[in-house]
């Protein structure tokens, strides 16, 4: 049981920081459908690009590749809690530190990166910038999803195994901490 609280402590984190941004976003891509502000192109590109993010970000990024990752590194944690861990639980989950060089590299460099590009979209005009959002919610609403079934289902004894975590150069095995 414990270990369950323990990685749920992890995955809560996560779904926190989905949730906060699908809560700032919504409204901005709701604006331009709310105030016929999108011509029938638009409206096509507007779906057109939810539905690529739906298959790019949502089941390519989140569910195939993010979302695994997340909730087997937090169950790792639940089975394997360090203190610096838990008080840091968004951070391990999200493999931003105890984790491989490449994996920690490609992470900062994605946050990095989704930064520049939210500053950059938050200066476009509407409905440019619902239509983006637009795409990303669908694809953050997705990705919520699948962290909410990977945790159900390590909840229920089938946790996805934790990658990415440092290897003990004596056993070349995933080290135990």
């Amino acid at each position: 049981m414990r270990q369950r609280l323990l990685a749920t402590w992890g995955v809560l984190w996560v779904l926190a920081l989905l949730a906060n941004a699908l809560y700032r976003l919504t409204p901005l891509a709701l604006e331009p459908w709310l105030e016929g502000q999108l011509n029938t192109w638009q409206m096509g590109l507007y779906i057109g690009w939810a539905v690529l993010n739906a298959y790019a970000e949502g089941y390519r990024g989140f569910h195939l590749r993010f979302s695994p990752r997340v909730v087997g590194r937090a169950f790792h944690l639940g089975r394997n809690p360090r203190p610096l861990d838990l008080v840091f639980a968004l951070p391990f989950v999200m493999s931003l530190y105890h984790a491989q060089r490449r994996q920690k590299i490609v992470s900062y460099t994605f946050i990095i990166v989704l930064t520049a590009v939210i500053l950059a979209v938050r200066a476009l005009p509407q409905p440019w910038r619902g239509i983006i959002d637009g795409g990303v919610v669908v694809g953050l609403g997705f990705g919520a999803l699948s962290v909410v079934y990977y945790w159900v289902r390590g909840l229920g004894g089938d946790p996805p195994p934790a990658p990415d975590l440092p290897t003990d150069p004596v056993s070349a095995t995933p080290a135990v901490t």
